[in-house]
């Protein structure tokens, strides 16, 4: 394959992230489960309203760029052009910090309002102002990481990441073992700090790997040099989607907690309801969900080679492929956990409120799940502004129902904007793709059987498991008992219906082989 990497190597690349993801969200869900335990809900939640603060920066500064970086990277690496990678990655980093220093140096000179005004908890002020060196770091090391993803190398990124998830639980959890205990926006603080260490490891380890790696690249044209606007030209409209989404995200964040004291909660009430809710339930219900990630990585810097090259139409197979994936593996997921998460999840996170209303916020995070893998594949094949449209008019969706009903029904309000979002964001990424990469729907493979195995799956494992506790069994053992028994009843329905995981996935390897062997 001229100009690209190998088909085949796309499938090692989605195996090695997801196993990368995976160990990440287990190490992140276990961080977050000791993190509870040490500072509590109520200051689970401040910490949850500074998280927009830094989204927003990234928003801003970063996020256009990374796809930028992504996309062109492996456009030029597929005609063959390494040598511009090199200049395209340099001038990303120049612009990063002509937007980010400033802007930083700014939110910090403003944080008291911010936290005031902005996020209603006047406790987050220092949070807020240790998340400007994080945003910075971070930026760095997401140039150098999406420019790797571009031209096809994931192993280099994949070691990072892994190291960063260890350091990052290690430095915060060292950190509050170490220095509690403190007022709640101190303790927001010490968690920013140890983000911030965890950062400088990163963005200095991915550094030096790129500078290693730079070394092989032919260079570039004498007096070469990448022009911002081609840059700009992918970055503004993905980074301006992305800070509109972001704004719209941070004002659901902040709505929360204030619709809830509407609703009649003192502030205390609220923003440990708002810690339960977006510090442990909806982390328990992400754990299964790394796979999901790592193939948006590979998939979207492998479509605009394709696109590139002038071959979109050839993705529809790929394209079908992931859907089925998609489904078959997050169905009996959400369905395993909405009958074990509220048991485990309480018993983990020493909190009853854990898994309340798990049953709709699951069904929520499967339709995220396909909304992910649609936009990916829309960012692959160049429809960046499609993907942003669909993206915001998810979020408006989230954030109307927050507005107009959370202050009446409570937490069942955002859970039923949390389906209601992954349904427009989800349908229109489909109906996008679909008429992108020609395609026809084939709602009973990708939606129909994966749907009807998980029910059927989920049923059984719920009798068992209330039979188990009933019985006396410990929750880790009845668990493990589900897990086994829902596979084996989710891969029997699944053959009932003439298909398996294990075909799926053999098909996916022979499809890599085809498609090599044509080229």
């Amino acid at each position: 394959m001229k100009g690209g990497e190998p088909l085949s190597a796309i499938l090692a690349g989605t195996l090695l992230l997801t196993a990368t993801g995976l160990f990440s969200q287990v190490v992140g869900f276990l961080y977050r489960m000791a993190l509870s335990r040490l500072i509590g809900a109520e200051t689970m939640g401040l910490y949850q309203l500074v998280m927009p603060v830094y989204s927003m920066l990234m928003s801003v500064t970063a996020v256009g760029l990374t796809v930028a970086v992504s996309t062109l990277s492996a456009r030029y690496h597929a005609l063959g052009d390494s040598g511009t990678v090199k200049l395209v990655l340099r001038r990303a980093l120049r612009d990063f910090l002509m937007l980010a220093v400033p802007l930083g140096l700014a939110v910090a000179a403003l944080s008291d309002p911010i936290s005031v005004y902005l996020l209603g908890d006047a406790r987050t002020r220092l949070g807020v102002v240790v998340m400007v060196p994080c945003m910075l770091l971070t930026g760095v090391e997401n140039l150098h990481k999406h420019c790797f993803y571009g031209i096809g190398r994931v192993r280099p990124p994949a070691a990072v990441e892994t190291a960063e998830q260890l350091i990052r639980a290690a430095a915060v959890l060292l950190l509050l073992a170490a220095l509690l205990p403190r007022s709640a926006e101190e303790t927001v603080g010490i968690i920013a700090l140890g983000m911030v260490l965890c950062e400088v490891f990163s963005a200095c380890a991915l550094t030096l790997l790129f500078r290693r790696h730079w070394k092989r690249f032919p260079p570039g044209p004498a007096g070469a040099e990448v022009s911002g606007s081609r840059l700009m030209t992918i970055a503004l409209p993905v980074g301006a989607t992305s800070l509109l989404g972001t704004l719209l995200g941070s004002a659901n964040a902040v709505l929360i907690p204030a619709k809830l004291v509407e609703g009649g909660m003192t502030l205390s009430e609220a923003m440990s309801e708002f810690g339960v809710l977006c510090g442990m339930t909806l982390p328990l219900l992400a754990l299964p969900t790394g796979f999901i990630g790592a193939l948006c990585l590979v998939m979207v810097p492998d479509l605009a080679r394709r696109t590139a090259q002038g071959d979109r139409r050839a993705a529809a197979g790929f394209l079908d492929r992931v859907m089925s994936a998609t489904s078959l593996l997050m169905a009996p997921a959400m369905a395993l956990l909405t009958v074990i998460g509220p048991t485990v999840g309480a018993a983990l996170f020493r909190d009853e409120r854990v898994g309340e209303l798990i049953l709709p916020l699951a069904a929520g995070t499967l339709l995220g799940c396909w909304q992910s893998v649609l936009s990916g594949a829309l960012n692959g094949l160049g429809l960046q502004g499609k993907a942003a449209r669909n993206a915001i008019l998810s979020d408006v969706a989230q954030l109307a129902f927050t507005f107009f009903a959370v202050s009446r029904f409570g937490l069942a309000g955002f859970a039923a904007g949390f389906v209601a979002s992954g349904l427009v964001g989800a349908g229109l990424n489909l109906a996008s793709v679909l008429r992108a990469a020609e395609l026809r729907v084939k709602a009973f493979e990708w939606f129909v059987r994966p749907l009807l195995a998980a029910v059927l799956m989920g049923l059984w494992c719920g009798l068992l498991f209330r039979v188990m506790i009933d019985a006396g069994c410990g929750h880790g053992w009845a668990s493990l008992v589900c897990a086994a028994l829902g596979i084996a009843v989710y891969s029997a329905a699944l053959l009932a219906q003439g298909v398996s995981v294990t075909d799926l996935f053999a098909r996916f390897g022979a499809y890599f082989k085809r498609k090599r062997r044509a080229l």
